[in-house]
């Protein structure tokens, strides 16, 4: 009786033991949630955002640029014949009544009074050439004449534009004779005057003018 006990014990004990071996080897949950915890809401996958792609526009070509056809022309510069019309007018006053030989003479640049655009400093340069070996008159210098309009504030370029102008810068570098000379009239066709001035009395002694053409 004794043993039918101990038997029966033992195999009680032993089923005990398999079971407790059997828990023990179960895995354990997973995301086990405790007790009295709030469940995580599930954050929702965010959708990728997709660019839209540009159409290429095709580059238009400019508006073509046309010459203007309409703009005025540069004038056109003009040349004349300067020493056929001064040659013979300086050999008349050369030859005038009251001029005495050995003077000093002030040649004055020439003065344009006509009614256009021309070169006067071409005329100056012809007439001083003109009279540059006459045998009668000693020519101021042209650096005299140029020291002697920056004096009165002018440009060396400047003509001296009137008569009494051209007579006090005579007195100034010591003429005796101041020669004064205008180009006058139509631009195409003008004419050249001269004239001899006395510079101690501003008396005109001589004058002459004559034609001058183009080339």
């Amino acid at each position: 009786m004794i043993t039918m006990r101990r038997v029966a014990l033992i195999s009680a004990l032993a089923i005990f033991l398999a079971g407790c071996v059997n828990k023990e080897q179960q895995p354990a949950p997973v995301d086990t949630v405790q007790p009295g915890a709030q469940p995580q809401p599930t954050q929702p996958q965010q959708p990728v955002p997709v660019v839209p792609t540009v159409p290429t526009i095709p580059q238009q070509p400019g508006p073509i640029e046309h010459q203007d056809d309409t703009a005025a022309p540069a004038p056109r510069e003009r040349h004349y014949d300067w020493n056929s019309a001064i040659q013979p007018l300086a050999g008349k006053m050369l030859q005038a009544d009251g001029v005495n030989s050995g003077s000093v003479l002030l040649v004055d640049s020439v003065n344009n009074r006509t009614n256009g655009s021309l070169n006067a400093a071409e005329a100056t340069e012809a007439l001083r050439n003109a009279l540059a070996n006459n045998g009668k008159f000693t020519l101021v210098s042209a650096q005299q004449l140029s020291m002697a309009k920056q004096q009165l504030g002018l440009s060396p370029q400047d003509s001296l534009g009137s008569r009494s102008k051209a007579i006090g810068i005579a007195r100034n570098v010591g003429a005796h004779y101041v020669l004064y000379s205008n180009a006058s009239g139509n631009v195409n066709a003008p004419t050249l005057q001269m004239q001899l001035m006395l510079v101690q009395t501003g008396e005109i002694i001589w004058s002459g003018k004559g034609a001058v053409q183009q080339q």
